[in-house]
């Protein structure tokens, strides 16, 4: 081969090679995408790849990972969904002025719930409906003690949603279970506890609720106490909820909560009280501060959930949403009614609200928002890797 054959191999070498990353690099995006769907659609998916690449890169990298991929997907959004409008998910009935009829029976009569409507969190971007309590039926009652609502919390995203419920904490428990996995126990009495990872069968008759529990050791080895035994030391700064033996439910700063710890059936710590005594934590009006997502900042718009309680700690609310970041969590569950909010889980697969309805005689799983994936065997017959609450109601009288 002369010198000019090989000059002009060169660059047919050079092409090929280049075609060669090109297609490679494809490859990757279609990979990662097609990976990114089945984590979105999949939870286990979701789960087992995160911890996967945790234990081959370090969590700290994952970490960036997913904030760099739930960045494009932010992105993508603001570029392509400003304009729409927030979407309603229910009719809301005509309000109903609760009444009690005589009975000849003795005793106290039945309380009635009916939560404060709130209205939107910004009056220019609402749907039908925002802010205003609609009953959730239970197989257990025939008067509601569960009422939902929708907002829009975030006035730069108009699609972002939060679906949030309240319950009457003078007709319901609350209770909390570990799961079979999570939280790891990091004390030998705290190996030593039963999981079942099961809602108890003693406790399902009066069932009507449940939701997710909080993160992974892994993400903040945040503490954890179940009746005698710690499962996982207390952090000092650490949001905790708690349960009394009097039947007391307590949201508070693990200094408040440390001198009860003989007198709780359980206990389970949060990253840092989103709101204290009606004020917001100060590091929330940085909307990049990290404290609310151990693996993921506390800026990143993403799924999340929060637990809170009412100025008179009568009322319990629960919140699920879609897109949201830290601080528009905490003050969608400041306007909804709490005064006291821990953040619970985040990331696509973890939160969620469930209902237990008895169909064709069997009691299934079924999730109380579209979009927020469960089995129907869920807590009931399959039992779970991670903790969980779920909720009973009281027996009249």
């Amino acid at each position: 081969m002369g010198a000019d054959d090989q000059k002009a191999a060169k660059p047919k070498r050079g092409k090929r090679w280049r075609r060669y990353l090109l297609r490679a690099f494809v490859a990757s995006l279609v990979l990662v995408a097609g990976l990114w769907v089945a984590a979105h659609r999949y939870p286990a998916v979701g789960s087992t790849l995160a911890d996967g690449l945790r234990a081959v890169i370090g969590t700290e990298r994952v970490s960036r990972l997913q904030d760099f991929l739930y960045g494009l997907r932010d992105r993508y959004n603001r570029a392509t969904r400003s304009d729409e409008a927030p979407k309603a998910y229910w009719d809301v009935p005509p309000p109903v002025i609760p009444t009690l009829t005589a009975t000849t029976t003795t005793g106290p009569p039945p309380m009635v719930f009916t939560p404060k409507n709130v209205g939107p969190v910004h009056k220019g971007l609402k749907a039908e409906g925002d802010g205003i309590w609609v009953p959730v039926p239970d197989p257990v009652g025939t008067t509601p003690v569960m009422y939902k609502t929708l907002l829009h919390p975030d006035a730069a995203r108009p699609w972002a949603e939060m679906f949030v419920v309240a319950l009457d904490l003078r007709q319901i428990d609350l209770n909390w279970q570990l799961g079979t996995g999570e939280p790891k126990a990091t004390t030998a009495e705290g190996r030593k506890v039963p999981r079942p990872g099961l809602i108890p069968g003693a406790d399902q008759p009066q069932l009507i609720a449940g939701f997710n529990g909080g993160f992974k050791l892994q993400h903040g080895r945040w503490g954890s106490g179940l009746g005698a035994a710690t499962i996982v030391r207390p952090r000092a700064h650490g949001c905790t909820v708690a349960m009394t033996k009097a039947g007391k439910l307590l949201i508070d700063r693990w200094p408040d909560i440390e001198p009860l710890q003989h007198e709780l059936l359980w206990w389970r710590q949060t990253p840092p009280c989103m709101f204290h005594d009606g004020k917001r934590h100060g590091a929330l009006w940085d909307p990049n501060a990290k404290g609310w997502g151990a693996t993921l900042e506390g800026g990143t718009v993403i799924r999340r959930s929060a637990i809170g309680l009412s100025p008179d700690r009568q009322t319990l609310f629960v919140g699920v949403t879609n897109d949201t970041a830290a601080f528009v969590l905490a003050d969608g569950m400041n306007h909804a009614g709490a005064n006291q909010v821990a953040q619970l889980d985040v990331n696509w697969s973890y939160p969620r609200f469930v209902v237990f309805p008895i169909e064709a005689g069997i009691r299934k799983t079924r999730s109380l928002f579209k979009g927020f994936e469960v089995k129907e065997d869920d807590y009931l017959r399959a039992p779970q890797h991670r903790d969980f609450f779920y909720v009973t109601r009281r027996p009249p009288g």
